[in-house]
C-alpha cells in the first residue's frame, strides 16, 4: 500500500460514483486485543458486501484524510484514512495506519462482492 494521495483518490472517486457497488467499511480500536490492556476502550464497526450507489464522493484533510459518499437517502463517512492499494484499479482500497502500523480503519468500494 502507498501513502494516500488526495488527487489520485479523488479520481478514483469520481470514477465510481453513480454505479452500483458493494462496501466494505471496517473500524476496530484494538476490540479484539482488548484483554491484553483493560485501559483500552474497545469498540468497533464492520459492514461487508452491503451495496451502495454514490452521487459524490469527497476525499478532505491534509492526511490522515477522510472520505464522504453521498447517498440518496444520506452519508457514508470514514475518518483516518492514511494508505490504499495502488495494485487494484477497479476497486477502491483505502485503509488508516495507527504510528504502529495498524489497522485502525478500512473502507473499500468494488463492482464485485468482497
Amino acid at each position: 500500500m502507498l501513502p494516500i494521495s488526495a488527487a489520485t483518490i479523488q479520481e478514483r472517486l469520481d470514477r465510481l460514483h453513480n454505479q452500483d457497488l458493494y462496501i466494505h467499511l471496517e473500524l476496530t480500536t484494538g476490540a479484539y486485543a482488548a484483554h491484553f490492556d483493560s485501559t483500552k476502550h474497545p469498540a468497533s464497526t464492520f459492514i461487508t458486501n452491503t451495496r451502495i450507489r454514490y452521487s459524490r464522493g469527497m476525499i478532505s484533510g491534509a492526511g490522515p484524510y477522510r472520505v464522504g459518499l453521498k447517498m440518496e437517502q444520506g452519508w457514508v463517512y470514514s475518518e483516518g484514512l492514511t494508505h490504499y492499494d495502488e495494485t487494484d484499479d477497479r476497486r477502491l482500497l483505502l485503509a488508516g495506519h495507527d504510528s504502529q502500523g495498524k489497522l485502525v480503519v478500512s473502507l473499500q468500494l468494488s463492482p464485485e462482492p468482497f
